[in-house]
């Protein structure tokens, strides 16, 4: 969760910034959007692939097969 001080000081500054920057700025929150979401993407999928080898054994077919 993000600091309440810290977007405040954003804000603050994005303020400050001149219109010809804007766009900049748009795109630049967009990369870092991107960014955290392929991040998660691939933390998911390292775990995935990491996990697989147990989620494939026959003890866990039987744990899970009354579910």
């Amino acid at each position: 969760m993000v600091n309440v001080a810290k977007k405040e000081l954003i804000f603050r500054e994005i303020e400050q910034v001149p219109d010809s920057l804007f766009e900049e700025i748009l795109d630049f929150i967009h990369f870092l959007k991107i960014k955290s979401q392929k991040e998660k993407l691939g933390t998911a999928i390292a775990s995935e692939s990491s996990l697989k080898k147990d989620w494939q054994r026959p003890e866990e077919d039987k744990a899970w097969q009354d579910l």
